[in-house]
């Protein structure tokens, strides 16, 4: 059965007439993203109570008024205090295996599936009103709420918990029966749900569970950099990695070889992948989960910080209509955003995209992906082989690691196809050599290689505490600098504040250098220069190098010259 509109609803209640119906509606199309019963309340023609008792009756929920419930602590502590904020719900009651929450949206009802599957326990919902969800939400769920300090407390203090354990731990064989109970104990359950919320809050790229000796481990990786949360206790490293595993549906019985699996979620109505790599350790598995959350990945050349020149030089580039483009940096410096970011510029109805990538993080519309699989003889090279019998026009190849690729690359490149790659180098000019030192001829890079884009990750200042600063002498020695140098710059750094988590840090930007390959640099090539050679050359022809780029951004007070030292201190 459709569901009525809300303003229908409003009219059919005597909350709004006809023609303010109309007005509404005209107001909408000037604010699209805006929900209509949110308008009416700003234009005045409705209260909130008369939105909360339409959305009622739209969607067949009773409402209530926050400020009149008695709700048990118990309860609220059933949802914690991130999943709370996120999803703007409350906890009501609990019977039966069924949890009532009060929701300010009713008409997402993904919050419900979402609920279900985060808790799982059965959801009833009831409507509330916008402005007593923010107020239930302060007197409950602020800084006095659930933590995970607390969390870890209430784990400690459950007796049934540390029962289950201690059976497990005297049994030599592992009981699957109590696995699966201590791995599905609400504790657990609880404590995971507020990590995994934390996490993709920050933004965090990955998540690491790590057993060692005395202590377990939690660290999350946010903005390249790793902090420890407070551990929990040792003794929970079972129950909470058990609990992983149930969630990426691996085999728990398993516990001496390592397992890949995945868990999709739904969190605040966006999809988030979690990679979960398992590993036997001498003290039990490790885990880490890679968050891949395809909202925080801005699949955009605009957004990545190359500077105005490098960006239109790239652009050009990547659209000629063959050649080999590579994009070159240590691991996690980025390289395959830059490169989805220009797939997503040429992903148009006349070509034919393809990738072949290990393993493919983020599907983009329009573009044929190919995962690899080297288990199973589904290489790189093999991968490319059948690409080549796809009819594409520009082909992704995750990572040039063998001659094989490289030549099939070259190959491909030759007949007329534009091939995008990666290669871990220090900087554009050694690429070439790498590539030579694989066995690839200097005749045919000259022929096919484009352009080499070089590239780091730094860390920008927090702009919400940001404040001017002078560093160390000894710092700008590191970068070849003296204090009469930069009497004329200004240098910032973050304080530290909640908006950041106290690091004066908040989000990345990339440094950039480009070469691209002209005739004088193909003559070299050919001749067998050194990398020292081509990059004097690549110099005197306007390169900018990434400890550069990483002072002007320094300059123009975006990161922190403790972060370009951090980054390019190996390619000085």
């Amino acid at each position: 059965m459709a569901i009525r509109r809300i303003g229908q609803i409003l009219v059919d209640l005597g909350f709004l007439t006809e023609d303010q119906l109309h007005l509404v509606l005209e107001e909408q199309q000037q604010r699209p993203g805006e929900m209509f019963g949110q308008i009416a309340i700003s234009m005045g023609l409705i209260t909130d109570d008369q939105l909360a008792q339409a959305l009622g009756e739209q969607m067949g929920m009773q409402v209530v008024s926050l400020g009149d419930e008695v709700i048990p602590p118990e309860v609220l502590t059933l949802i914690t205090g991130p999943m709370a904020q996120l999803y703007r719900i409350v906890p009501l009651s609990f019977e039966d295996n069924t949890l009532t929450i009060a929701m300010c949206d009713p008409q997402k009802l993904s919050i419900i599936d979402e609920l279900r599957s985060f808790l799982g326990y059965d959801i009833k919902a009831k409507v509330c009103t916008e402005r007593e969800m923010a107020k239930a939400l302060e007197r409950f769920y602020s800084t006095g709420g659930e933590s995970v300090e607390r969390l870890i407390a209430d784990m400690e203090a459950d007796a049934d918990l540390a029962a289950t354990i201690e059976k497990i731990e005297k049994n030599p064989a592992l009981d699957l029966d109590s696995a699966e109970a201590a791995a599905d104990s609400a504790p657990v359950r609880k404590l995971l749900n507020m990590v995994l919320m934390l996490a993709i809050k920050d933004r965090a790229s990955d998540l690491h569970f790590e057993p060692f000796e005395t202590e377990f481990k939690i660290r999350i990786r946010s903005d390249g950099v790793l902090y420890e949360m407070l551990p929990p206790p040792r003794h929970l490293a079972f129950a909470i990695t058990t609990r992983i595993k149930v969630m990426a549906d691996l085999d728990i019985a398993e516990r001496r070889l390592p397992q890949d699996g995945r868990i999709r979620l739904t969190v605040g109505g966006r999809p988030v992948d979690l990679r979960v790599s398992v590993l036997p350790t001498m003290f039990g598995e490790s885990i880490v989960m890679r968050i891949l959350d395809r909202s925080v990945v801005m699949l955009d050349l605009d957004v990545v910080g190359m500077p105005d020149n490098i960006l239109k030089a790239f652009r050009e580039v990547i659209r000629k209509p063959n050649g080999i483009v590579l994009v070159t940096g240590p691991t996690g410096s980025g390289k395959t955003t830059t490169l989805y970011g220009a797939l997503n510029e040429l992903n148009v109805i006349e070509d034919k995209l393809i990738t072949t990538e290990d393993p493919v993080e983020y599907d983009i519309d329009g573009i044929v992906q190919m995962p690899i699989d080297a288990s199973i003889g589904n290489t790189f090279a093999q991968c490319l082989r059948s690409i080549l019998r796809q009819d594409p026009d520009k082909i992704l190849v995750g990572e040039i690691r063998d001659l094989e690729t490289a030549e099939i690359a070259v190959q491909a490149s030759l007949t007329g196809h534009m091939v995008f790659s990666t290669l871990h180098t220090n900087d554009a000019p050694s690429t070439v050599t790498r590539l030579r030192d694989m066995g690839v001829p200097p005749f045919l890079l000259t022929a096919t290689l484009e352009a080499v884009l070089a590239q780091r990750l730094v860390r920008k200042i927090c702009r919400e505490c940001r404040e001017p600063t002078m560093p160390s002498t000894e710092l700008l020695a590191q970068l070849d600098l003296t204090p009469e140098d930069v009497l004329d710059k200004k240098f910032y750094r973050g304080r530290g504040c909640p908006a950041c988590n106290n690091t004066g840090y908040k989000g990345r930007t990339g440094l950039y250098e480009y070469m691209p390959i002209n005739d004088e640099i193909r003559e070299m090539i050919n001749q067998g220069a050194s990398t020292e050679r081509l990059r004097d050359l690549a110099l005197r022809n306007g390169l900018i190098p990434l400890r550069e780029s990483g002072l002007e951004k320094v300059f123009n007070g975006i990161t922190t010259i403790e972060e370009v030292v951090r980054e390019t201190v190996t390619d000085a």
